[in-house]
Protein backbone atom coordinates (compact mmCIF):
# COMPACT_ATOMS: atom_id res chain seq x y z
CA UNK A 1 0.00 0.00 0.00
CA UNK A 2 1.03 3.37 -0.52
CA UNK A 3 1.80 5.79 2.08
CA UNK A 4 -0.63 8.87 2.88
CA UNK A 5 2.16 11.37 1.60
CA UNK A 6 2.62 9.01 -1.82
CA UNK A 7 -0.92 9.27 -2.28
CA UNK A 8 -1.14 12.97 -1.84
CA UNK A 9 1.74 13.44 -4.17
CA UNK A 10 -0.08 11.47 -6.93
CA UNK A 11 -3.30 12.76 -6.72
CA UNK A 12 -1.59 16.36 -7.02
CA UNK A 13 0.59 15.56 -9.96
CA UNK A 14 -1.93 13.83 -11.68
CA UNK A 15 -3.70 17.05 -11.90
CA UNK A 16 -1.27 19.72 -11.57
CA UNK A 17 -3.65 21.08 -8.38
CA UNK A 18 -3.14 21.49 -4.79
CA UNK A 19 -7.03 22.67 -4.79
CA UNK A 20 -8.46 19.64 -6.70
CA UNK A 21 -5.97 17.21 -4.67
CA UNK A 22 -7.80 18.44 -1.53
CA UNK A 23 -11.09 18.55 -2.82
CA UNK A 24 -10.80 14.57 -4.34
CA UNK A 25 -8.68 13.70 -1.18
CA UNK A 26 -11.47 15.17 1.35
CA UNK A 27 -8.79 17.46 3.02
CA UNK A 28 -7.63 20.89 3.36
CA UNK A 29 -5.17 22.69 0.89
CA UNK A 30 -3.04 22.95 3.49
CA UNK A 31 -2.95 19.51 4.74
CA UNK A 32 -1.83 18.79 1.25
CA UNK A 33 1.03 21.05 1.13
CA UNK A 34 2.48 20.05 4.13
CA UNK A 35 2.17 16.01 3.10
CA UNK A 36 4.29 17.43 -0.50
CA UNK A 37 6.67 19.05 1.85
CA UNK A 38 7.67 15.99 3.96
CA UNK A 39 8.16 14.04 1.45
CA UNK A 40 10.22 16.29 -0.45
CA UNK A 41 12.12 16.35 2.61
CA UNK A 42 12.14 12.78 3.09
CA UNK A 43 13.27 12.42 -1.01
CA UNK A 44 15.56 15.59 -0.31
CA UNK A 45 14.42 16.92 -3.99
CA UNK A 46 12.23 19.20 -5.05
CA UNK A 47 9.30 17.66 -6.90
CA UNK A 48 6.95 20.61 -8.00
CA UNK A 49 8.05 23.79 -8.92
CA UNK A 50 5.01 26.82 -9.20
CA UNK A 51 4.98 29.59 -11.72
CA UNK A 52 2.31 31.88 -10.52
CA UNK A 53 -1.10 30.10 -9.87
CA UNK A 54 0.45 27.19 -11.88
CA UNK A 55 1.73 24.11 -10.48
CA UNK A 56 4.59 22.12 -12.28
CA UNK A 57 6.67 18.73 -11.93
CA UNK A 58 10.30 18.56 -11.93
CA UNK A 59 11.87 16.30 -13.63
CA UNK A 60 12.68 14.55 -9.93
CA UNK A 61 9.08 15.05 -9.74
CA UNK A 62 8.31 13.28 -13.11
CA UNK A 63 10.29 9.95 -11.89
CA UNK A 64 8.33 9.93 -8.78
CA UNK A 65 5.31 9.79 -10.44
CA UNK A 66 6.20 7.28 -13.04
CA UNK A 67 7.23 4.79 -10.65
CA UNK A 68 4.05 5.38 -8.25
CA UNK A 69 1.87 4.66 -11.50
CA UNK A 70 3.90 1.39 -11.81
CA UNK A 71 3.12 1.09 -7.72
CA UNK A 72 -0.76 1.68 -8.19
CA UNK A 73 -0.99 -0.78 -11.30
CA UNK A 74 0.82 -3.71 -9.44
CA UNK A 75 -1.24 -2.95 -6.47
CA UNK A 76 -4.36 -3.07 -8.13
CA UNK A 77 -3.56 -6.53 -9.64
CA UNK A 78 -2.63 -7.86 -6.17
CA UNK A 79 -5.87 -6.73 -4.95
CA UNK A 80 -7.71 -8.80 -7.85
CA UNK A 81 -5.79 -11.52 -7.45
CA UNK A 82 -6.02 -12.07 -3.45
CA UNK A 83 -9.86 -11.32 -4.59
CA UNK A 84 -9.72 -14.28 -6.83
CA UNK A 85 -7.80 -16.37 -4.30
CA UNK A 86 -10.18 -15.24 -1.77
CA UNK A 87 -13.19 -16.68 -4.13
CA UNK A 88 -11.38 -20.04 -4.89
CA UNK A 89 -10.99 -20.81 -1.52
CA UNK A 90 -14.50 -19.80 -0.49
CA UNK A 91 -15.87 -21.09 -3.65
CA UNK A 92 -18.05 -24.65 -3.40
CA UNK A 93 -19.52 -26.78 -5.80
CA UNK A 94 -18.97 -30.52 -7.84
CA UNK A 95 -16.67 -30.86 -10.49
CA UNK A 96 -16.68 -34.51 -12.60
CA UNK A 97 -14.38 -35.25 -15.03
CA UNK A 98 -14.55 -38.24 -17.48
CA UNK A 99 -10.46 -39.40 -19.04
CA UNK A 100 -9.05 -41.98 -20.55
CA UNK A 101 -6.88 -44.70 -19.25
CA UNK A 102 -3.49 -42.54 -20.25
CA UNK A 103 -4.81 -38.91 -18.68
CA UNK A 104 -6.25 -40.39 -16.12
CA UNK A 105 -3.25 -42.81 -14.92
CA UNK A 106 -0.37 -40.63 -15.67
CA UNK A 107 -1.60 -36.77 -16.65
CA UNK A 108 -4.29 -35.61 -14.30
CA UNK A 109 -3.32 -36.83 -11.09
CA UNK A 110 -0.62 -33.94 -11.00
CA UNK A 111 -3.46 -31.16 -12.01
CA UNK A 112 -6.35 -32.48 -9.85
CA UNK A 113 -3.34 -31.68 -6.91
CA UNK A 114 -2.53 -28.46 -7.25
CA UNK A 115 -6.12 -27.66 -8.38
CA UNK A 116 -7.26 -28.92 -5.13
CA UNK A 117 -4.79 -26.81 -3.53
CA UNK A 118 -6.96 -23.60 -5.16
CA UNK A 119 -9.95 -24.47 -4.86
CA UNK A 120 -10.17 -26.66 -1.50
CA UNK A 121 -13.91 -26.52 -1.37
CA UNK A 122 -14.76 -27.91 -4.94
CA UNK A 123 -15.79 -32.06 -4.75
CA UNK A 124 -13.97 -33.48 -7.65
CA UNK A 125 -14.98 -36.92 -9.50
CA UNK A 126 -12.72 -38.33 -11.82
CA UNK A 127 -14.36 -41.36 -14.18
CA UNK A 128 -11.61 -43.98 -15.96
CA UNK A 129 -13.08 -45.17 -18.69
CA UNK A 130 -11.67 -45.90 -22.97
CA UNK A 131 -12.23 -42.95 -24.98
CA UNK A 132 -15.63 -43.75 -26.29
CA UNK A 133 -17.23 -44.59 -23.13
CA UNK A 134 -16.15 -41.18 -21.58
CA UNK A 135 -17.74 -39.46 -24.50
CA UNK A 136 -20.92 -41.50 -24.16
CA UNK A 137 -20.97 -40.26 -20.30
CA UNK A 138 -20.16 -36.50 -21.48
CA UNK A 139 -23.43 -36.90 -23.83
CA UNK A 140 -25.67 -38.12 -21.21
CA UNK A 141 -24.51 -35.85 -18.83
CA UNK A 142 -23.20 -37.74 -16.33
CA UNK A 143 -19.80 -35.47 -16.44
CA UNK A 144 -19.14 -32.09 -16.93
CA UNK A 145 -15.72 -32.21 -18.63
CA UNK A 146 -13.99 -34.99 -20.69
CA UNK A 147 -10.39 -35.33 -21.52
CA UNK A 148 -9.72 -37.87 -24.25
CA UNK A 149 -7.05 -38.57 -26.97
CA UNK A 150 -8.24 -36.84 -30.31
CA UNK A 151 -11.53 -35.50 -32.19
CA UNK A 152 -14.31 -38.15 -32.56
CA UNK A 153 -17.21 -37.79 -35.12
CA UNK A 154 -19.63 -36.60 -32.53
CA UNK A 155 -22.42 -34.20 -32.91
CA UNK A 156 -23.19 -31.86 -30.14
CA UNK A 157 -19.39 -31.58 -28.75
CA UNK A 158 -16.99 -29.39 -28.73
CA UNK A 159 -13.33 -29.85 -28.53
CA UNK A 160 -10.66 -27.86 -26.94
CA UNK A 161 -6.82 -28.78 -27.60
CA UNK A 162 -4.69 -29.79 -24.45
CA UNK A 163 -1.69 -31.42 -25.69
CA UNK A 164 0.49 -33.50 -27.71
CA UNK A 165 0.99 -37.32 -27.58
CA UNK A 166 2.59 -40.25 -29.58
CA UNK A 167 2.04 -43.43 -29.29
CA UNK A 168 5.36 -45.68 -29.51
CA UNK A 169 6.14 -49.51 -29.83
CA UNK A 170 7.83 -50.80 -26.89
CA UNK A 171 8.80 -54.41 -25.92
CA UNK A 172 10.61 -55.90 -22.63
CA UNK A 173 14.05 -55.75 -22.70
CA UNK A 174 14.28 -59.50 -22.62
CA UNK A 175 12.12 -59.61 -26.14
CA UNK A 176 14.45 -60.16 -29.38
CA UNK A 177 13.23 -57.36 -30.94
CA UNK A 178 14.67 -54.91 -27.83
CA UNK A 179 17.33 -52.72 -29.32
CA UNK A 180 16.55 -53.78 -32.66
CA UNK A 181 15.59 -51.57 -36.16
CA UNK A 182 12.41 -52.97 -37.35
CA UNK A 183 10.84 -52.83 -41.04
CA UNK A 184 7.59 -51.71 -41.90
CA UNK A 185 7.48 -55.48 -43.71
CA UNK A 186 8.59 -57.28 -40.56
CA UNK A 187 6.01 -55.44 -38.59
CA UNK A 188 3.33 -57.48 -40.40
CA UNK A 189 5.29 -60.66 -38.77
CA UNK A 190 5.84 -60.09 -35.18
CA UNK A 191 3.88 -60.79 -32.62
CA UNK A 192 1.65 -57.54 -31.81
CA UNK A 193 -0.12 -57.10 -28.47
CA UNK A 194 -2.67 -54.16 -28.34
CA UNK A 195 -5.42 -52.34 -26.63
CA UNK A 196 -8.98 -53.44 -26.25
CA UNK A 197 -11.40 -51.42 -29.09
CA UNK A 198 -12.91 -48.20 -28.70
CA UNK A 199 -9.43 -46.90 -26.57
CA UNK A 200 -8.08 -43.95 -27.54
CA UNK A 201 -4.45 -45.51 -28.18
CA UNK A 202 -6.05 -48.05 -30.42
CA UNK A 203 -7.86 -45.37 -32.27
CA UNK A 204 -5.02 -43.37 -32.88
CA UNK A 205 -2.99 -46.55 -33.42
CA UNK A 206 -5.67 -47.92 -36.44
CA UNK A 207 -5.89 -45.07 -38.04
CA UNK A 208 -2.06 -44.89 -38.69
CA UNK A 209 -2.20 -48.43 -39.95
CA UNK A 210 -5.08 -47.29 -42.38
CA UNK A 211 -3.14 -44.51 -43.98
CA UNK A 212 0.04 -47.12 -44.60
CA UNK A 213 -2.78 -49.18 -45.95
CA UNK A 214 -2.06 -51.67 -43.28
CA UNK A 215 -5.21 -53.94 -42.53
CA UNK A 216 -5.20 -55.72 -39.35
CA UNK A 217 -5.49 -58.89 -41.22
CA UNK A 218 -2.06 -58.18 -42.35
CA UNK A 219 -0.73 -58.20 -38.49
CA UNK A 220 0.12 -61.02 -36.18
CA UNK A 221 -2.12 -59.71 -33.54
CA UNK A 222 -1.82 -62.29 -30.67
CA UNK A 223 -3.79 -60.81 -27.93
CA UNK A 224 -5.85 -57.30 -27.66
CA UNK A 225 -5.72 -56.14 -23.49
CA UNK A 226 -8.40 -53.81 -21.69
CA UNK A 227 -6.19 -51.58 -20.24
CA UNK A 228 -2.53 -49.74 -20.47
CA UNK A 229 -1.73 -51.30 -17.00
CA UNK A 230 -2.62 -54.86 -18.25
CA UNK A 231 -0.58 -54.59 -21.52
CA UNK A 232 2.01 -53.31 -19.40
CA UNK A 233 1.99 -56.18 -17.42
CA UNK A 234 1.43 -58.23 -19.91
CA UNK A 235 4.87 -57.06 -22.05
CA UNK A 236 6.82 -56.77 -18.97
CA UNK A 237 6.93 -60.47 -19.04
CA UNK A 238 5.88 -61.54 -22.78
CA UNK A 239 7.86 -60.90 -26.27
CA UNK A 240 5.48 -59.17 -28.03
CA UNK A 241 5.65 -55.62 -29.04
CA UNK A 242 2.79 -53.53 -27.90
CA UNK A 243 1.90 -49.51 -28.53
CA UNK A 244 1.56 -46.93 -25.80
CA UNK A 245 2.27 -43.84 -25.04
CA UNK A 246 5.23 -42.45 -23.77
CA UNK A 247 3.98 -40.96 -20.68
CA UNK A 248 2.47 -44.49 -19.92
CA UNK A 249 6.09 -46.36 -19.71
CA UNK A 250 8.07 -43.75 -17.70
CA UNK A 251 8.38 -45.63 -14.70
CA UNK A 252 9.15 -49.16 -16.68
CA UNK A 253 11.73 -47.53 -18.68
CA UNK A 254 13.31 -45.92 -15.83
CA UNK A 255 13.44 -49.71 -14.26
CA UNK A 256 14.85 -51.27 -17.18
CA UNK A 257 11.46 -53.51 -18.00
CA UNK A 258 10.65 -51.67 -21.12
CA UNK A 259 11.99 -49.80 -24.07
CA UNK A 260 11.02 -48.12 -27.35
CA UNK A 261 11.45 -50.48 -30.29
CA UNK A 262 12.76 -48.66 -33.58
CA UNK A 263 10.57 -49.34 -36.26
CA UNK A 264 11.53 -47.39 -39.40
CA UNK A 265 9.26 -45.18 -40.66
CA UNK A 266 6.35 -45.28 -38.07
CA UNK A 267 5.59 -42.37 -36.26
CA UNK A 268 2.51 -42.46 -34.69
CA UNK A 269 1.14 -38.76 -33.43
CA UNK A 270 -2.05 -37.64 -31.39
CA UNK A 271 -3.43 -34.78 -29.79
CA UNK A 272 -5.18 -34.68 -25.94
CA UNK A 273 -8.40 -32.87 -25.88
CA UNK A 274 -11.23 -31.09 -23.45
CA UNK A 275 -14.30 -32.03 -24.90
CA UNK A 276 -17.65 -29.87 -23.60
CA UNK A 277 -21.15 -30.41 -24.61
CA UNK A 278 -21.72 -27.85 -27.58
CA UNK A 279 -23.90 -24.72 -26.53
CA UNK A 280 -23.41 -25.27 -22.62
CA UNK A 281 -21.99 -22.03 -20.68
CA UNK A 282 -18.44 -23.60 -18.71
CA UNK A 283 -18.74 -23.24 -15.24
CA UNK A 284 -16.07 -21.24 -13.50
CA UNK A 285 -14.65 -23.91 -11.86
CA UNK A 286 -14.64 -25.85 -15.05
CA UNK A 287 -12.80 -22.95 -16.85
CA UNK A 288 -10.31 -22.66 -13.86
CA UNK A 289 -9.91 -26.70 -14.13
CA UNK A 290 -9.11 -25.81 -18.02
CA UNK A 291 -6.51 -23.06 -17.46
CA UNK A 292 -4.70 -25.15 -14.18
CA UNK A 293 -4.32 -28.11 -16.72
CA UNK A 294 -2.74 -26.03 -20.14
CA UNK A 295 -0.69 -24.67 -17.00
CA UNK A 296 1.01 -27.61 -15.90
CA UNK A 297 2.08 -29.20 -19.24
CA UNK A 298 2.10 -26.01 -21.88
Amino acid sequence: MLSISHEVFYTVASHLSFSKAAEILCISQPAVSKQIKKLEGEMEVPLFQRKGNAVFLTPQGEKMLSYLREAKHIQKRMESDMDIIKSQLTAKGELRIGASTTLSLYVLPKVLSSFRKKWPLVKITLVNRNTENILKALTNEEIDLAVVEDKHEASGLHYDFFMADRIIPICSTHSPYAGREISMKELKEIPLALREVGSGTLSAWSRKMAQLNIKSSDLNIKVRLGGTEVLKNFLVEDTAVGFLSPLAIKREVALGLLTEVNILGLAVERSFNFVTRTGETMTDVTKAFIKEAKFSYN
